[in-house]
């Protein structure tokens, strides 16, 4: 890891679901292993606490409101937090030590984008991959 390079925030969300041929056994203790693993990120400053998500929710758009989520099983975000990392690469270390992936959960982690949104830059909002040419 560089000492130098600065600390930067990395969404994680929990994605999926628990594999069906796991006990409840087996899933609690996994459970309880994340909640060590977690509460040790915790004390060394690694990771932001994050939560779980309810299985209620609204999908808002400009068509409305709707009952959601409404996502593919595997795409299903059940939480979030962030970890506190000096690379892309050191954050997806931290989420591949989580004790919930042998058990059929993953784990998408995501840096946080500090700079403010432009109709101009190329984002995931950019529809067609590409930055708009400005005028």
């Amino acid at each position: 890891m560089d000492e130098q390079a600065p600390l930067h925030d990395y969404l994680v969300l929990s994605r999926g679901q628990w594999d069906a041929e796991r006990s409840p056994a087996e899933i609690q203790d996994a459970i309880d292993r994340f909640y060590g693993w977690y509460e040790r990120l915790l004390a060394e400053g690694r990771i932001k606490p994050g939560q779980r998500l309810a299985r209620a929710g609204r999908t808002v758009s400009r068509d409305g409101v709707t009952d959601g989520p409404f996502a593919e099983t595997k795409e299903i975000v059940g939480g979030y937090w962030f970890f506190v990392a000096r690379s892309l690469d050191e954050a997806a270390a931290l989420a591949a030590q989580n004790p919930c992936l042998a058990c059929g959960l993953a784990y998408e982690v995501r840096p946080v984008e500090t700079k403010r949104a432009s109709a101009y830059d190329l984002t995931n909002e950019t529809p067609d991959g590409s930055a708009r040419a400005a005028s």
